[in-house]
This record gives structure tokens, sequence and C-alpha cells, in this order.
């Protein structure tokens, strides 16, 4: 290239911040970039430890993030707040990560000002416009925007082509990958107040989307609450989401149980050092089924979709729902069976070699260098 290109990177979310770290230091690194580091505050707290693990500083934020704000109300301050940035200082490239509303509004912005994207994590799919919601709709809006598609796996590479998007589709790999394998050997602690991990086959569960909210919380709750009575040597980790729909239910079902652990948030460092040190996952979260194979830890995904399938394919999850029978049945099958646990734990994780940030730095030097 003959001269510095100005790349944004733009992330509003805890997920958004992990997966782009990598992204953002082969960046930082390169002498052919400029790159700043532009937060939405869709998320904050839980960013901020991201950034500061990773020692990631933002250039700006534009602090969106107001009590019981809809998809709506953060859909149109990041638009707003981003066509104002992209006014003063016009990049020459945008880069989202995955699926949030963050990512979708700020493709969007840089759309309205012709200013090209780069998508991390392109080409996931579920097929169902409303599960997960509104993630599904998020990354299909934004593949029809984007010019450089990053796809983690080569199914993500055929969704892509299926849909007839216009950009260049990448096989890249999942920077998460990147980020889990640098902080792991670190061989974070995880020192939870009450518990010994060596006393209990701990498992660590995560819930928080949208879909199951209400009913579906109730059956996962449940289901954690039957496995602990089938299996008096397990306990359960169960940081809590911050967001209260979700949060205060779980604290009035589960708060009582005397080997159930609920914690605020954890970091990520003590994050991965809890999954490494846990039995097994139940989760709902579309990250942890990447990351937690790679450790060695099956994964039972408390969804009704995934839009990582690659992973029920390889044998790293299972997708076992809400309903509270399929999750004892899943979960008692591991803790039972031997055979079983150790075929998913010794699975092949599809989702990447932790090389996925330094390609994308390739590819888009390539770009930079046709253009």
């Amino acid at each position: 290239m003959t001269n510095q290109k100005r790349v944004y990177i733009i992330l509003g979310t805890r997920p958004e911040a992990i997966k782009l770290a990598p992204v953002i230091q082969v960046f930082q690194r390169s002498p052919d970039f400029e790159s700043q580091v532009i937060l939405t505050g869709q998320h904050r707290e839980m960013v901020e430890q991201v950034m500061q693990l990773f020692n990631l500083k933002a250039d700006g934020n534009l602090e969106i993030m107001q009590p019981q704000q809809s998809l709506s109300d953060i859909t149109c301050r990041s638009l707003r707040g981003l066509e104002n940035l992209f006014n003063q200082s016009k990049p020459d490239l945008v880069i989202v990560q995955g699926d949030t509303t963050t990512a979708f509004a700020a493709t969007l912005a840089a759309f309205y000002q012709k200013i090209p994207v780069g998508h991390v994590e392109a080409g996931l799919r579920t097929d169902n416009l409303f599960n997960p919601y509104p993630e599904e709709a998020n990354r299909r809006l934004i593949s029809q925007l984007t010019q450089l598609h990053f796809a983690p796996t080569p199914l993500a590479v055929e969704n892509l082509q299926r849909s007839g998007v216009l950009g260049e589709i990448h096989l890249t790999g999942n920077t998460v990958i990147d980020a889990l394998l640098n902080v792991a050997a670190t061989e974070p602690a995880c020192n939870i107040t009450g518990l010994n991990w060596a006393s209990y086959r701990t498992l660590l569960a995560t819930v928080h989307r949208r879909e199951n909210w209400g009913e579906p919380l109730q059956g996962i709750a449940q289901g954690f609450l039957q496995i602990l009575d089938k299996f008096p040597d397990t306990a359960l980790l169960l940081p809590l989401h911050r967001n209260p729909t979700v949060r205060e239910p779980l604290q009035g079902l589960l708060g009582e149980h005397p080997r159930i652990f609920l914690t605020e948030p954890l970091d990520y460092a003590e994050l991965v050092g809890a999954i490494g040190r846990s039995h097994f996952l139940l989760t709902d979260s579309g990250g942890l089924q990447e990351e937690a194979p790679s450790l060695g830890k099956p994964v039972l995904v408390l969804r009704e979709t995934t839009e990582r399938p690659e992973a029920v394919a390889a044998g790293t999850a299972k997708l076992v729902g809400t309903q509270s029978e399929n999750i004892v049945a899943a979960a008692a099958e591991l803790l039972s069976n031997p055979v079983a646990y150790e075929t998913m734990a010794n699975a092949i994780n599809p989702f990447g070699d932790g090389k996925a940030a330094e390609r994308i730095l390739e590819i888009v030097k390539n770009y930079f260098q046709r253009s």
C-alpha cells in the first residue's frame, strides 16, 4: 500500500470486545494502518474489563447506554453517533463483529457514508428470523452491506454463497479462538467464594438470550435443580447477566440451593479459568459453543436452534432446548457415562487454530492493494 489506511473497529458488547481484541492488536501493530477503536457503550463495565485484560484503549465512546433501552434506542443512538463521527473523520474501512445491534447500526452508518465494511464472524445462520432474536436478522442485514466477509468455518462460507451476497468471502477461522488461547496460556484463576473446585464436578452455566426469557427460563432453572438433586457430587456455577429480566427469576428459583453459586458476571480471564476447571457447560451463549471445545469441555446448548451447527456436527456440543426433562437427560448422560463424556470432550473443535486475526489483516491489506 502506498499510504496508511484508516480503519475504525466498532464494538459495543463484551462478546464483540473479546472477539475483536485479537483483530485490534494485529491492526495496531501493522505500519500499514491507522486503526481506531470506537465503543458505542451498549455494554459498559463488561467491555471495560475486556479492554483492560487485552491492554486496549478506546479512541472514542458514544456512551449510548440508558436504563431500559430498547433495540430501537440502541440502533438510533448508535446510528446518529457514528454518522457524526464518520463526518468528522471518514475511515477507509469499518470493521464490525457478529450479530449485535451495535454491529448492525455501525454497518448501516458506514453504508450511508459509502464506507466499505469488513464483517468478522460472517455467515452464521439458523434460518429462523426470530430465533435468535434479533441476532439472526442483524447478521443477515449486515451481510447484504458488507464488502469483506470473514467467515469462521466452511459452512459459514456456504451460507454466504447461498445468500447471494455481493462482497468478497474469505475463510479465516474464528477470532474467539485467538483470544481464548491467548488468555488460557496465562492459566487464569477463578476463585468463587464457597466453591471448592476439587470437591465437586462443577457445571458452568450461563443464560441470557431474549428468546429464553419467561417460560423457557423456568424450564432451564428446573432442569438445573433436578440435575443437582440427581447427582449429589455436582455443583453449579452460574454468573448472572446484569439484565433484571434474567437475573431476578434465576435468583428467586436458584438462590437458596447450597450447591448453586450465583455470582456477578465473571471477567473474561475468570471465565476462561472457570471453563478450564468445569466438568461441562450448559449455556445459551454462542461464543461458549466455540470456546469450551478448545479446552476439551462438552457443551449442552440451552436453545431450540443454533447458528453454530458445526459444533453439533463435530460432536463438541449438543442442542438440548429449554425443557427441563431434556436438559436433565443430556446432563445425566455426561455425568454417568464416561464414554459419552470422553467422546464429546475429545472431539475436534471446528472453529479454528488461533490465527484468524492474522488472516484478516492480510485480507484487508490485499483488498487495499487491489483498490
